[in-house]
């Protein structure tokens, strides 16, 4: 009797125990999420970058800056970064990411995030900010003013070739 009497406190104690250990966290993590905001904000001002390359340079110019419009009514805004030169800032929501243009071997203009954690690519049509951490698009289909141009042009020209 004495030995369930003791297994049932030392029960109750390891449930009480593991409770206060899962709320603990529980009451932590807005507290996190509070304070990470502020760090993202101050660390692409306080980060040093390294002086872009002539190719970087070269990047930078074929950057399309301005507001691009997106899926499900999102934007980004695309500006050069006012402090390093070859380097440009993208805004989407509430983060900015400075990023490194870098012009790839297919034509496209990527534009990597200095952190690692996102990436934009710029296409002929169309440009996409990811997460390369998590694996996933953040926002697709944002398109530029000159993008729908191009867009536009390519479909008058393959609406006047006649069909074989």
């Amino acid at each position: 009797m004495i030995r369930i009497a003791a297994l049932a406190a030392a029960l109750a104690l390891t449930s009480v125990s593991a409770l206060a250990q899962q709320a603990a966290p529980a009451e932590k993590k807005p507290a996190a999420t509070k304070k990470a905001p502020a760090k993202k904000a101050a660390a692409p001002a306080a980060k040093t970058l390294a002086p872009a390359s002539q190719e970087q340079l070269m990047a930078a110019e074929r950057t399309y800056f301005g507001e691009y419009e997106c899926d499900f009514k999102q934007t980004i805004q695309i500006a050069m970064n006012p402090k390093s030169p070859g380097y440009v800032d993208v805004a989407f929501k509430k983060a900015i990411y400075t990023m490194k243009p870098v012009l790839s071997s297919t034509g496209a203009l990527r534009l990597e995030d200095v952190t690692g954690r996102t990436l934009l690519i710029q296409i002929a049509n169309k440009s996409m900010l990811m997460d390369v951490k998590v694996g996933q698009r953040l926002v697709d289909d944002c398109v530029h003013e000159k993008q729908r141009e191009t867009a536009m042009a390519v479909k008058q020209q393959q609406a006047s070739q006649p069909i074989n």
